[in-house]
């Protein structure tokens, strides 16, 4: 791919690499944004790291060539990316980065920070300042940033161990409770119905051959329960009931480790930007059980929170 070479200033580029899509910026070292462009997944963990770092790599050109920027100009990109929480993995994506850059081309990457998409989300959200992000997409976590910097997390342990309150859980919740109808055991649910016509689950053996032989993806079902618990079905309401409360207990957690009397908290995902719900619902409960929680909206987007730790590098450098 052949690069434009034009604009001579320097400029910072922050990725948000999700597990169904990327979305880059390029900002100039005032930050503001030059240019935007997204592409495809970019969970290494799924799809492995080659792939990725093509997509990456490719990506980072376009917005080059887009904005008219030499790549020799790109002082710093951050990459938050799905599944690089832990270090070894982060440095993992990142060499595999690198790698194709030293296989393809002549101009080589400077300044190449990888961190979680957790992290750039927590950034973007307070432009930099200390708060709190609840995540509640497929999975559950919180992240957490005092006023030294100091970074703190709740959660995470994934759907077999944790997720307490995401998509997951959520959705499994659901298929006991449908399971549940199905034996006698448990009150009939508007799910049923639901799921009835857009799964064609109509018996036990249905919910079985779904489940266990075509490996239904559970957090597919999570809508279904908030709509149904939207249309008054209490026992999708006692689910929802549930899972807010799990996730106020890792607000009172986070909030005990942060050690400060008002936090602000911001939501991330698919389950709780909406307003739903289970959204509402767990804003009530929050006021109900917790002192000192201000639920506020994200003031920018992710891929502006890696712009923003992109600057911080800079920045420590010339210090």
């Amino acid at each position: 791919m052949e690069q434009v070479t034009a604009n001579n200033g320097k400029y910072v580029i922050g990725i948000d690499g999700g597990a169904t899509k990327t979305t880059a910026v390029l900002a100039d070292l005032n930050r503001n944004i030059i240019a935007e462009k997204s592409s495809g997944p970019a969970n290494f963990l799924i799809i492995g790291t080659d792939k990725v770092a093509k997509t990456i790599s490719d990506l980072i050109l376009d917005l080059c060539n887009e904005a008219e920027v030499n790549i020799q100009n790109i002082e710093a990109i951050c990459m938050g990316l799905t599944g690089a929480g832990r270090e070894e993995d982060a440095e993992k994506i990142k060499n595999a980065v690198l790698d194709y850059w030293q296989k393809n081309y002549a101009n080589q990457i400077k300044n190449l920070i990888v961190t979680s998409d957790a992290r750039i989300a927590l950034e973007g959200a307070f432009s930099g300042r200390p708060g709190i992000i609840l995540i509640a997409g497929t999975g559950s976590i919180i992240f957490g940033k005092d006023r030294m910097g100091q970074l703190y997390r709740v959660g995470g342990f994934g759907r077999y161990i944790g997720d307490e309150g995401g998509g997951y859980s959520i959705g499994r919740l659901g298929l006991q409770t449908l399971a549940k109808f199905f034996d006698g055991r448990g009150p009939e649910t508007k799910l049923y119905y639901r799921l009835k016509d857009i799964l064609n689950i109509n018996t036990a053996e249905d919910l079985i051959n779904k489940v266990y032989k075509e490996n239904l993806d559970f957090a597919t079902i999570a809508p279904f329960v908030i709509q149904c618990a939207e249309e008054g079905d209490e026992p999708c309401r006692e689910i929802l009931r549930r899972e807010a409360e799990e996730l106020v207990l890792h607000i009172k957690a986070i909030k005990d480790k942060i050690k400060v009397r008002t936090v602000y908290i911001s939501f991330i995902g698919g389950l709780l930007t909406g307003e739903n719900y289970y959204s509402k619902l767990l804003r009530k409960i929050i006021l109900q059980k917790i002192e000192g929680v201000n639920v506020i909206l994200p003031e920018h987007p992710p891929a502006y929170g890696a712009v923003l730790l992109a600057m911080e590098t800079i920045e420590s450098e010339a210090t």
